[in-house]
């Protein structure tokens, strides 16, 4: 008898006077629903679906039933309310070439929802996870023996864009250190079933699974294990972004040894102190990825006023490997020592870059006049030049560079940059020109009341701006010595009810011009700034 699976209808608490739902019950179980947000909007087909997975096992056995159209809701509300029986065996019978948690798990016209702006729920990627192995050792079994049925569709299966905040928050969430190590674990393990139990006669049917990779010491070596065990298995393992932290040169060199320059988009080299001589031993494993677009290298020290024999021939090299890259876009060198250098090092890429930071990088005057100048400006979507003092002579090439990157700049970030209210002011008529920019950050900077009102007034203009991360003014902080340095900003407690009162006003200045919708804040730590491929 064929599982029969009816659609029950909404309960009371979700139907307004004329049947329509008009809100959803919070659960607060663990085991059950995740609490509704307030601010996320259902369709009606949204909620039956809901009800259609209360009862797991009905929806299990119904899924052979159901249209493939309904798969990627069925998908997105199981992941979202973990229903782990139903994740598994949607898993196991998904219809499509391609099962994307980019394209499921973003608001979609039946939910509001983003769930990949959220930590993942560790139930829902483990069952992810188990329904992929289940998949495989099904195909496995079934292949040479049954017909090929809508089963065998699925090939890849695109984990990328997972929340990473690097902040540890609620345990039943995953990071991405737990994701990388969930994955490659199963690599490891599908690679021992496969050689135990795949028959010589038979070719296995591979799924690639695309993953965001974080690697630390600890992690290391079963990371290794997992790529160089995924070459041979039928779940091939694909790296987009790799994130390295504190590994030894050796170990960097053997990891990107074993990535599949395909498929690599990103490698981020921030948190290892590498070094001119570091450098020059990875860079040229680096740039054999001739498809990569985004690259994090910092604490690369090229200073000229204090050249030694090693560290120019180093300098040299390094950037003569730079120079291979064709599909380079993000470059960041953040907490290098670039002063009188900057022409260089952009001179050598094949094409202009869309982003660049060059956070506390020491930059010369020079070095803005020559990015004003290059082709680089007139596309740059991303700029970051916090921790440069652009307070003095360094004011008016900054000014420049603006006005060239005014018709495409999307992001600017001017954190500790020693801007007070002269320079504010002085700036603002070629700011305001960027009138694509959507975020703003000025934090750290000495700015006063009466500046951030010009600003917030003068910004109007700018139609698509969202975000404005400003500092506390300096009128809110006591014995303020001038110029403050950065340390004391950052450091010195404020008068939090005369904060309180400055926040006020501004928000009252936002609600009388209409754009309630903009965002100034001073928390600079959040999930504000933008990723450069998401811009």
């Amino acid at each position: 008898m064929k599982p029969c699976l009816c659609l029950q209808p909404l309960s009371a608490e979700l139907q307004g006077s004329q049947g329509w739902p008009t809100r959803l019950p919070e659960q607060t179980s663990r085991a059950g629903l995740v609490a509704t947000w307030p601010s996320a909007m259902h369709t009606l087909v949204f909620l039956s679906t809901r009800q259609v997975l209360q009862c797991q096992p009905a929806a299990c056995q119904a899924l052979p039933l159901l249209p493939r159209e309904l798969f990627p809701l069925l998908f997105k509300v199981a992941f979202m309310d973990r229903r782990t029986a139903v994740l598994r065996e949607l898993v196991h019978t998904w219809p499509f070439p391609l099962l994307s948690f980019q394209q499921l798990l973003q608001e979609c016209v039946h939910c509001s929802r983003a769930l990949l702006q959220e930590r993942p729920s560790t139930e829902s990627v483990q069952a992810v996870i188990l329904g992929l192995t289940t998949r495989l050792h099904t195909l496995q079994a079934e292949t040479g023996s049954q017909p090929l049925c809508r089963k065998h569709t699925l090939r890849v299966l695109d984990m990328t864009g997972l929340l990473d905040d690097g902040v540890e928050q609620d345990p039943g969430t995953m990071s991405m250190w737990d994701c990388t190590a969930a994955v490659a674990r199963t690599c490891i393990a599908q690679q021992q079933g496969t050689a135990v139990e795949a028959s010589p006669s038979v070719a296995p049917v591979h799924v690639e699974v695309r993953v965001d990779l974080r690697v630390n010491r600890a992690s290391y070596a079963f990371l290794r294990e997992a790529l160089r065990s995924s070459m041979g298995s039928p779940l091939r393992l694909c790296c987009r972004d790799l994130r390295a932290e504190d590994l030894p040169m050796r170990n960097t060199v053997a990891l990107l040894q074993l990535l599949d320059p395909g498929c690599l988009r990103r490698v981020d080299l921030r948190f290892n102190n590498l070094g001119l001589r570091g450098l020059s031993v990875i860079i040229p494993h680096v740039a054999r990825f001739q498809r990569l677009a985004s690259l994090w290298l910092h604490y690369v020290h090229g200073d000229s006023r204090q050249p030694s024999v090693d560290g120019e021939d180093n300098f040299r090299y390094f950037l003569a490997q730079m120079g291979r890259f064709t599909c380079l876009r993000e470059l960041s060198m953040g907490s290098s020592l670039l002063s009188g250098r900057l022409e260089q090092l952009l001179s050598t890429l094949q094409s202009p870059l869309e982003s660049l930071e060059l956070a506390f990088c020491a930059l010369l005057p020079e070095d803005l006049y020559f990015l004003a100048r290059s082709p680089h400006a007139v596309h740059l979507k991303k700029l970051v030049l916090s921790g440069n003092d652009l307070s003095g002579s360094q004011l008016a090439p900054f000014q420049s560079l603006l006005q060239a990157a005014a018709a495409t700049l999307l992001h600017l970030e001017l954190t500790e940059c020693q801007l007070a209210d002269t320079q504010l002011v002085a700036m603002l008529p070629v700011l305001t020109r960027c009138a694509c920019l959507r975020y703003l950050g000025l934090y750290g900077n000495p700015l006063s009341v009466l500046g951030l009102k010009e600003l917030l007034r003068d910004s109007a203009a700018q139609a698509e701006l969202r975000t404005v991360v400003h500092p506390f003014p300096v009128d809110c902080y006591e014995g303020l010595p001038w110029p403050p340095p950065a340390s004391v900003l950052l450091e010195a407690s404020i008068n939090e009810e005369k904060f309180a009162h400055v926040e006020a006003e501004l928000h009252q200045l936002l609600l009388a011009s209409g754009r309630a919708h903009v965002l100034w804040t001073t928390d600079v730590y959040g999930r504000l700034a933008a990723d450069y491929f998401s811009l």
